[in-house]
């Protein structure tokens, strides 16, 4: 976080602008690669690049989730049920469901998460 209010560089940059999302953050060989675009008491919006063979482990979060893939496809694994998503494909994920996100191949995906 920076400017002092609450508002990351990524926001900042995009206040009042039209951005292609699968610009906004880039590829990197081994990693994932995540921007935060948001970050309020309510939720948080974050954009990830996702290099294959990548992967998050089985978790669980108290927030439910939008997932919406941006570029590539996806696996994610949610309460034990494999769900593949491509490009302009989005997943719902309920709060405290285990779940895992693996990089089959390269994709971008972002990430919505809002408390209820």
């Amino acid at each position: 976080m920076s400017g002092g209010k609450g508002k990351s560089n990524v926001l900042q940059a995009c206040l009042g602008k039209s951005q292609k999302l699968a610009d906004m953050v880039e590829y990197a060989a081994d990693s994932i690669v995540s921007k935060t675009i948001l970050d309020k008491p309510a939720g948080t919006i974050t954009l990830f690049a996702f290099d294959k063979g990548q992967r998050l482990s089985e978790h669980q979060s108290p927030l439910d989730a939008v997932v919406q893939i941006v570029d590539g496809a996806a696996l994610l694994t949610i309460s034990g049920e494999d769900v593949k998503a491509s490009a302009g494909r989005i997943i719902i994920m309920p709060a405290n469901v285990p779940h895992s996100v693996t990089a089959e191949e390269r994709f971008k995906m972002l990430l919505t998460m809002i408390r209820t």
